[in-house]
C-alpha cells in the first residue's frame, strides 16, 4: 500500500489522480518544504482538498508542548469525520511524547508512531497498540546504520505479533529501496514525489510504448 509523502498540495494535484496512493502523509518538516507555517495550516481545508483527490488517510503530526498533543489530535479526529477522511495522529517516538500517547489512544482515532530508527521501537508501537511506525529508512542509511537488519527485523516480528503495528516505511531515497525492502516482505511504503515519478518511469517501458505506436501509425 503506497501514501505519497508532503505537504505540497500542488504534488497532490499532480500524483493523486494516478490511482496509486491510499493516502497522504504530512510533518512539520514536509510543511517547511512546502512553504507553509505548521501552526497555521488549515487542516479543515487540507482534509477536504485530500478527501477530494481519492485519499482514503491523512497523516498529520503532533508539535509543540506534549501538554497540547491531546487537545490537537481530538480536532484533528474532527475533522477527519467532519470531512469524510480517515485523519491518523503521528506520534514521534520520543518519551515525553510516547507518555501522551495513550490519551491521544483513548480517543479512539487511528496513531502512528514516528521518526523510528531501531527495530527494538516496534515493540513500544506495539505495547501502546499503535496501528502504524514508521521507519526512516534513508535517514538510517545516511546515519551508517544496519538499516536493511533493522527493517527486517521489523518485518518478522510484525508478522509474528498478535498486535496489527503496520510498519509503514518511510524517508525512502530511491524505488530500488522499496524493491529490496518488499523482498522481506515490506508492504506499506510511503514516498516523496520523486520517487514516485521514479516508480512510474522505465526507459524499456517507454521505448516499448513508442514502438506499439509506431506500429499502429505505420500499419
Amino acid at each position: 500500500m503506497l501514501y505519497l509523502d508532503t505537504a505540497d498540495t500542488s504534488a497532490w494535484d499532480d500524483l493523486m489522480p494516478t490511482g496509486l496512493f491510499h493516502g497522504i502523509t504530512t510533518n512539520p518538516l514536509l510543511a517547511v518544504r512546502a512553504g507553509l507555517d505548521y501552526p497555521d495550516i488549515n487542516w479543515s481545508d487540507m482534509a477536504s482538498r485530500a478527501r477530494e483527490l481519492g485519499a482514503k488517510e491523512l497523516h498529520a503530526q503532533v508539535y509543540g508542548p506534549t501538554a497540547g498533543y491531546v487537545d490537537w489530535a481530538a480536532k484533528l479526529y474532527d475533522i477527519g469525520k467532519a470531512t469524510g477522511i480517515e485523519t491518523v495522529v503521528k506520534i514521534p517516538l520520543v518519551e515525553d511524547a510516547i507518555r501522551a500517547t495513550p490519551a491521544i489512544k483513548a480517543l479512539g482515532g487511528r496513531i502512528l508512531m514516528t521518526a523510528c530508527y531501531d527495530a527494538k521501537q516496534l515493540l513500544v508501537a506495539q505495547a501502546l497498540d499503535a496501528d502504524f511506525i514508521a521507519p526512516y529508512f534513508g535517514r538510517m542509511v545516511e546515519a551508517g546504520m544496519e538499516a536493511e537488519s533493522h527493517l527486517s527485523a521489523m518485518a518478522k516480528m510484525a508478522e509474528t505479533s498478535p498486535v496489527d503495528c503496520k510498519v509503514l516505511v518511510a524517508s525512502l531515497r530511491t524505488a530500488d529501496q522499496m524493491v529490496s525492502l518488499a523482498t522481506q516482505g515490506h508492504t506499506h511504503f510511503t514516498i516523496a514525489p520523486t520517487i514516485a515519478r521514479d516508480l512510474m518511469t522505465s526507459a524499456k517501458s517507454i521505448e516499448a510504448f513508442h514502438a506499439f505506436e509506431t506500429a499502429v501509425t505505420e500499419s
